[in-house]
């Protein structure tokens, strides 16, 4: 496979929890910068974590992996059908090119632990089916490249258009047959069709067998192999769980080198006892934290100390550790630190290989949650203008309007149809954040930003709410 650099470009989303209709461009077309960034602002419950849901949906499927049930109840109330559509672009060294990703997804009755028909209750669980999955990219069988499809699983076949389904997976009917239960499977399964194992796994046989003298072949399975890379190495979603985590004394570090990904959980209210290889990859972790966390909170690094070995439940040899803390050379559990200490740590090092690689995609619900936002808008400004991958992030601090290019902005509207906008009639001298409080109050754009409330009504609503608690 061609190792190459994949980041989303726009996405657009249809009848997902509150929005209807909702499309945003990731691309800041100002200016000309190598990194990605992208903040969400607008009212509560207009639409910021959604965007955020849709991207962690994202990473489930192009991983192959079972969409949890909680997207079942994501599906907006006035429809049965949700629809996204994802552009990438895959820069390779020789050359860019866009591809398109859509896919659809509803709720079903989740009957897989029992064998009879049953009356709904409604505590009878739901799950998610995806369907109608289609993957364009640029079709070089032409004698023209265009955009074409290169899987369409919206049709009773197994995959369209058919010449592309000879050139990935042959004509052997054995294979078409294995094929057709495993679409059924990932049916069942609440998987993708179009990256799951099965299909991928023949996909891979056949270009074996081809080896390298089918181009047309190799770019296609090149393409997929990127997303599928991308899924699963270079996308990373950090919801509000993570900042969860953190209230019931766990330290989630999130991290990826060139060994390794994923997350290490570390207790802060006892010790953690983990593999001796999780300690190993931990201590490089903390390692380069710290370059960057005593310069953005002046004296103070982290470090894993070691409080012995212990066997594991399967036998291996684990190491019992604590994480410290170590300002003006004083040591005190980290445990004692503030929350947004907790906070800045826990993500540290996704932002830093956001700052260093071109190829990943890091998507933040809340940043600011507990952060100073005077460091806040510093850390973003940095990111922004000197950093080489995507960030996206929601926020309700409004201090990165007036350090970040508005470019990277985006806003939610009171308009389920239309949802994700960018201010317009902004001028080179306007401070975005006082431009944003006008339009709050004036409405001067095109989309109501924030739908009005009445101070005075409020204001009853809460004398008249303290009567319930008096009686």
């Amino acid at each position: 496979m061609k190792q190459a650099s994949v980041r989303i470009t726009s996405i657009t989303i249809n009848n997902f929890k509150n929005i209807i209709n909702g499309s945003l461009s990731l691309e800041n077309t100002r200016k000309n910068y190598k990194a990605s960034v992208v903040g969400v602002y607008g009212q509560n419950g207009s639409g910021k974590t959604a965007l955020i849901d849709v991207l962690e949906l994202l990473k489930y499927v192009l991983c192959g992996k079972t969409i949890p049930n909680k997207f079942a109840d994501y599906i907006n109330v006035d429809s049965d059908i949700a629809t996204f559509l994802f552009d990438f672009t895959i820069k390779n060294i020789e050359e860019t090119f866009v591809v398109s990703y859509q896919f659809s997804i509803k709720s079903v009755l989740d009957i897989s632990g029992q064998n009879v028909d049953l009356v709904q209750f409604p505590e009878q669980k739901k799950r998610v089916s995806i369907f109608n999955e289609l993957l364009k990219c640029p079709i070089l069988s032409e004698k023209k490249t265009r955009m074409g499809r290169l899987i369409d699983t919206d049709t009773e076949e197994l995959f369209l258009p058919k010449p592309k389904k000879q050139l990935l997976v042959g004509s052997n009917k054995q294979t078409d047959t294995n094929l057709e239960v495993a679409k059924q499977l990932s049916s069942v399964q609440s998987r993708s069709f179009v990256f799951s194992r099965e299909l991928l796994d023949v996909i891979r046989g056949t270009f074996r067998k081809a080896g390298d003298t089918n181009n047309e072949l190799s770019f296609y399975v090149n393409l997929i192999e990127n997303l599928v890379n991308f899924g699963n190495h270079e996308l990373f979603i950090i919801n509000t769980s993570n900042s969860g985590f953190i209230s019931l004394n766990i330290q989630p570090l999130v991290f990826k080198d060139l060994d390794s990904i994923g997350t290490i959980m570390i207790y802060l209210d006892e010790p953690t006892l983990i593999p001796k290889k999780a300690k190993d990859i931990t201590i490089k972790i903390i390692d380069a934290l710290n370059v960057v966390l005593k310069q953005i909170i002046p004296r103070l690094t982290i470090y894993i100390k070691d409080l012995g070995s212990q066997v594991l439940e399967n036998g291996e040899d684990g190491s019992r550790i604590q994480l410290m803390s170590n300002r003006n050379g004083k040591e005190i559990p980290f445990g004692y630190e503030s929350e947004g200490i907790k906070k800045i740590v826990s993500i540290l090092h996704l932002l830093i290989i956001v700052y260093n690689q071109s190829s990943i995609t890091v998507a933040i619900d809340e940043l600011d949650s507990g952060v100073f936002e005077y460091l806040l808008g510093e850390l973003l400004n940095i990111i922004s203008e000197r950093g080489r991958g995507q960030l996206i992030f929601t926020s309700h601090n409004l201090r990165p309007l007036e350090t970040l290019d508005r470019g990277f902005i985006v806003f939610t509207t009171a308009n389920p149809h239309n949802r994700y906008v960018r201010m317009t009639n902004v001028k080179e001298n306007n401070n975005l954040r006082d431009f944003y409080f006008r339009d709050i109050m004036l409405g001067e754009q095109s989309e109501e930003l924030y739908e009005q409330t009445n101070n005075a009504e409020i204001a009853f609503a809460f004398r008249e709410a303290g009567e319930y608690c008096d009686s």
